[in-house]
C-alpha cells in the first residue's frame, strides 16, 4: 500500500491511497468463489453456477462492495502509517478500480489541531467566599416552609398572597376578547401572574362576589395585539385561599429524611446542605471562570466536523430541558448559528484540556475519586449503598475519575492565576451575583425583585 498526504486548508488533509491491483482482484475472486456456492439462479443447479456467471451477474455489485470495505479498512492503516488524528469520518472517493490496474482512492478529512498551551498566569479568576448567617438560615427554613404549604378556603375578603379563583370575560371596544376570558382560574394575588390592573381589581373581594373594572394591558405585553390596550373586564370570585405554612414538628421534619425529628436535628441538616450547596456554588463558579479564561488565552483551528457535533448536542440538551425528545430539535429546524459560538467554545476548551491531562500525565487522585463519592452519597439515608452502586458501575466511575480529573486541571491553573477573593454573602453567592459584572448583577438583582 502506497500513501501520500496531501494538506488541504486549515485541518483539512487528503490521502492519496494506491493498492495493489492482484490484491484487489484476489478479494474479489475470493468473493465471487464464495458467493458461486450460495446463489441460485434458474437453469443451474445449487454450487454448480459457473464463476463466469456469477461475475457477470454480480461482479460489478462485488467489486463495489470489496472497494467499500477496503477503502475503510485501509483509511484506518494508513493513518496510523503516518500519525495522524483524524476528527472526523473521511469523505472517501475512488479514483481507479478497473482490473488489470492498481486500486487508488482519496480520503478527505479533518485532523485535530496541535494545542500549545499559553502560560496561565493570563487567566483572571474571582473567586467569592461566605459565611452562613442566621438570618440566611431563617430565610432557607420560611422557603422549605412555603414549599410545603397549604392553600385553605377563607371567608374574608381577598388579600396579598391569597389565592384566588374566577371566572372573568374581557370586552374591548364591546367585543368579546377570547384571549381576556376564562373559567376557574386560580393565581396568587401580588405575584405578577395577572396583569397590574387586573390584580388590583379583583383584591378586597370575597367568594361569590362580581366585579367588573377596566384594565390596561402594559406596553410590553406578549400579545402584541393586545399591547396598551384597556379591556373592560367583569369578574365573579368562585373561592379564596390562605396559604398556611406547616408547623416546625415532627410531621414536617419527616419530609426530608431526617432520622432524628428534632427541631435541633433538622436545623443542622438543613445548615449542612446550604453549606455543601454553598461550596459547590463556589466550585463551579470558579471551575467555569477557569474554563472561560482557558478559551480566552489560547486561538488555533477547530474541526468542523467536531463544531457541528457539538452543535447538535447542545441542541438535543435544550429539546431536554423543554422535555422533548432527543432528535427533535432537528425537526424544530433550529438554526445552527444559534449554538455555533457555545460549540466552538466547548470544543475549543475540551481540546485544551485534553492537551493539559496529557502533557502533564494526569491520573485521577484515588483520594479525591474517594472524596467525591463520599460527597455524592453524603445527603442519602445510606450513603455506603450509594457507593458500592457507583464503584460497581463502571461507565459512572469513568464520569466520576473524568470529573476528577477535570478538577485537578482547575487546581493546576488556579496555582499561576490572577485570583480576586470576594467576600459576599449566601445569597449573592449562589445566585452568581457576587461575581458578577455590574450590569450583570443589576439584571439579576432587577428579576429578583420582580419574581
Amino acid at each position: 500500500m502506497n500513501v501520500s498526504i496531501e494538506t488541504m486548508t486549515g485541518l483539512e488533509r487528503r490521502l492519496t491511497i494506491t493498492i495493489d491491483g492482484d490484491q484487489f482482484e484476489d478479494q474479489i475472486a475470493a468473493r465471487l468463489n464464495d458467493a458461486r456456492g450460495k446463489v441460485k439462479i434458474p437453469g443451474f443447479r445449487a454450487g454448480k453456477v459457473p464463476l463466469k456467471e456469477v461475475r457477470r451477474r454480480y461482479g460489478s455489485a462485488i467489486r463495489a462492495e470489496v472497494a467499500g470495505e477496503l477503502m475503510q479498512s485501509s483509511f484506518v492503516e494508513a493513518v496510523q502509517q503516518e500519525s495522524l488524528t483524524p476528527a472526523g469520518s473521511p469523505k472517501l472517493d475512488v479514483i481507479k478500480m478497473d482490473p488489470g490496474i492498481d486500486f487508488e482512492f482519496t480520503a478527505t478529512f479533518e485532523v485535530f489541531p496541535s494545542v500549545e498551551l499559553a502560560n496561565f498566569d493570563k487567566i483572571a479568576v474571582k473567586r467569592p467566599s461566605a459565611e452562613i448567617t442566621a438570618a440566611d438560615l431563617d430565610d432557607m427554613i420560611v422557603k422549605l416552609r412555603e414549599q410545603n404549604a397549604t392553600q385553605e378556603i377563607v371567608e374574608r375578603a381577598s388579600a396579598d398572597g391569597d389565592q384566588i379563583t374566577v371566572d372573568f370575560e374581557g370586552m374591548l371596544d364591546g367585543e368579546r376578547v377570547e384571549s381576556a376570558c376564562g373559567e376557574g382560574m386560580a393565581f396568587t394575588l401580588g405575584k405578577g401572574q395577572m396583569i397590574a390592573d387586573f390584580d388590583k381589581g379583583v383584591v378586597g373581594l370575597s367568594a361569590g362576589e362580581e366585579s367588573t373594572f377596566d384594565a390596561v394591558f402594559p406596553d410590553d405585553y406578549q400579545a402584541e395585539d393586545m399591547q396598551g390596550k384597556t379591556v373592560q373586564f367583569s369578574v365573579k370570585v368562585i373561592d379564596v385561599k390562605e396559604t398556611q405554612l406547616p408547623e416546625m414538628n415532627e410531621e414536617f421534619f419527616k419530609k426530608f429524611g431526617i432520622d432524628e425529628t428534632t427541631e435541633e436535628a433538622f436545623l443542622s441538616e438543613v445548615k449542612a446542605n446550604m453549606t455543601r450547596e454553598l461550596d459547590n456554588a463556589i466550585k463551579n463558579q470558579v471551575k467555569q471562570q477557569a474554563m472561560d479564561g482557558l478559551s480566552e488565552i489560547h486561538d488555533f483551528s477547530l474541526p468542523h466536523d467536531v463544531v457541528h457535533r457539538e452543535i447538535h448536542v447542545l441542541k438535543d440538551q435544550m429539546m431536554s430541558q423543554f422535555q422533548m425528545p432527543p432528535g427533535q430539535a432537528q425537526q424544530l429546524d433550529l438554526p445552527d448559528a444559534l449554538f455555533q459560538d457555545q460549540a466552538e467554545k466547548r470544543v475549543k476548551v475540551g481540546l485544551v484540556v485534553n492537551e493539559i491531562m496529557t502533557s502533564k500525565a494526569m491520573v485521577a487522585d484515588p483520594e479525591k475519586i474517594d472524596a467525591r463519592l463520599q460527597e455524592i452519597a453524603a445527603p442519602y439515608g445510606e450513603p455506603e449503598q450509594v457507593i458500592e452502586w457507583y464503584r460497581s458501575n463502571p461507565e459512572q466511575m469513568n464520569n466520576i475519575e473524568m470529573a476528577v480529573l477535570e478538577d485537578q486541571v482547575v487546581d493546576l491553573i488556579m496555582e499561576q492565576a490572577s485570583i480576586e477573593e470576594v467576600v459576599s454573602n449566601y445569597t449573592d453567592v449562589i445566585s452568581g451575583a457576587a461575581i458578577a459584572a455590574p450590569e450583570e448583577a443589576s439584571e439579576e438583582a432587577s428579576e429578583e425583585a420582580t419574581s
